[in-house]
């Protein structure tokens, strides 16, 4: 019978030899950082530059207090803490060795369904210095197509009414930043650790639309002294499969959430805070004046390029990035849309070959041992594909430049959203907020055949460009004849 170790502290000196475990005395670590949306990018990501930070520095009040706006965060709260907010991370190289890390930066968690008062505290908390997101695109609140804020949300409309008891991250961040000025403290930095191009800007534009409308006193007071750096993130990290918590216990060790990713990691960051910061830089981490250039290098190739596969390669019936990058037609498909249409549209980038880099992406891409699977990468595309493809788009038909590769991926986006199926009639999985509404359009194009383009929140004014048009016409008309994408993708790269 095989005997197990509970992953928590007191079994830290009992975990097999190979593992990586804490050094420091977390008993004395206070959180200077809150973060809001503690999945697994986050525990793969800023919790483990944090942990390597705290391992190599005496950075004892870096630590990292989570937090949980949503009544489904439960989970993760309540695993992390039978835990004591210890967890491994799995990091899987393509030649299939394995490592096992135990992260061990978050040193408490709070949901705010249970005490709203609690995390304003928390972030109102002299010791807390940062508070950072990862909450998705769709947690920005913003019109894709007008980027401005979205005062229709129901909840937004609740905490402009309720201050106190908040519901929305923009409520939370507002409630607490009053409370540290009237208190006399200095304000903490907001970073965002999502994808979005100018991720800071994008925050603080949200979060000063939304103080505004609250307190305009109070909207001033933020705009002076809080500070939102931009950053550029980047770790591919999938979703963790019960085969993932199996294969962990094979080694005697029991995690119930622990997270998995690849080796590669890279965190570029304007060196803009309001009060104080982590030295990352000791440990990987690089700060910039303008983050911009690697953001849009990172949006336009990887995460475009994730997309690309993911809708292109779900039509066509396969379950992986990796499985799509091991299809020669794919790796092709992909590797000539990021030379033809992204790389054309990108500006210089100090320090990075681009050829290298999308080297680098094929081969992070095919990692047989990372199975990040399509539907998690399709994971609300009402909400990437504006910034990730359709913004390379509109600045090639701007510029007179390709669009065929990146034309197609829309015209596949319509057949996935009308149709739920691949090409062999398998349902997929499909995840997004706008699922209806993309659902009743595209439903719309054996009679319109722009009807998908007319969601104007997500193409703007697309539709009206003739030159686009007649290309996404003529492919979309012929997917719904014969869905065989790959002859599509075929006549395409010649």
């Amino acid at each position: 019978m095989t005997t197990f170790t509970e992953l928590n502290q007191d079994n830290l000196q009992h975990l097999p030899a190979s593992f990586v475990r804490p050094t420091y005395d977390r008993s004395n670590i206070k959180a200077g950082i809150v973060h809001i949306g503690v999945g697994g990018f986050h525990r793969s990501h800023e919790a483990f530059y944090t942990d390597e930070l705290l391992s190599t520095t005496d950075s004892k009040e870096w630590g990292i207090c989570g937090i949980g706006l949503r009544e489904a965060d439960r989970r993760i709260g309540d695993t992390l803490k039978q835990q004591d907010f210890l967890y491994t991370l799995i990091v899987k190289h393509p030649d299939g060795n394995v490592e096992h890390r135990v992260i061990g930066s978050i040193v408490d968690f709070l949901l705010a369904t249970d005490d709203s008062k609690a995390v304003i505290n928390k972030m109102a908390s002299e010791d807390t210095k940062i508070v950072s997101l990862t909450i998705t695109e769709g947690g920005y609140n913003f019109n894709p197509a007008t980027g401005e804020f979205d005062f229709n949300n129901a909840d937004v409309k609740h905490d402009l009414a309720n201050p106190e008891t908040p519901k929305t991250v923009f409520g939370f961040l507002t409630a607490s930043l009053k409370q540290r000025r009237d208190a006399g403290l200095p304000a903490f930095t907001i970073q965002s650790c999502d994808n979005i191009q100018h991720n800071g800007n994008m925050t603080r534009k949200m979060v000063l639309a939304f103080a505004n409308e609250q307190d305009a006193e109070l909207a001033k007071w933020i705009e002076q002294e809080v500070r939102f750096p931009n950053a550029m993130v980047d770790r591919i990290t999938p979703v963790t499969t019960p085969e993932d918590i199996e294969a962990l216990a094979a080694t005697g060790v029991k995690d119930a959430w622990p997270v998995v990713c690849e080796p590669f990691h890279q965190w570029v960051i304007e060196d803009t805070f309001s009060n104080g910061r982590p030295a990352w830089e000791n440990v990987g981490a690089q700060f910039v004046p303008d983050v911009t250039p690697y953001e849009t290098m990172k949006i336009r190739l990887l995460n475009a390029g994730h997309s690309v596969l993911g809708l292109l390669g779900s039509i066509h019936g396969h379950e992986t990035i990796d499985s799509c990058i091991a299809d020669p037609l794919f790796a092709t498909y992909l590797r000539r849309f990021m030379d033809i249409e992204a790389t054309p549209v990108l500006a210089p980038v100090e320090g990075i070959n681009l050829d290298d880099y999308k080297d680098a992406l094929i081969e992070r891409f095919s990692n047989p041992s990372i199975k990040d699977n399509l539907a998690r990468i399709c994971l609300e595309s009402s909400s990437k594909l504006p910034k990730f493809l359709i913004a390379t788009i509109a600045e090639n038909l701007a510029s007179g430049g390709s669009i065929r590769h990146a034309t197609l991926v829309i015209a596949a986006w319509c057949y996935y959203s009308d149709k739920g199926t691949s090409k062999d009639g398998v349902a997929l999985d499909i995840v997004d907020e706008m699922k209806d509404e993309l659902h009743a359009a595209a439903s719309k194009t054996t009679s319109d055949v722009l009807s998908f383009l007319r969601i104007s929140d997500i193409f703007g004014e697309l539709v009206d460009n003739k030159t686009f048009t007649d290309e996404y016409t003529r492919m979309v008309t012929s997917l719904y004849a014969n869905p065989n994408i790959a002859e599509q993708m075929t006549s395409i790269i010649g």
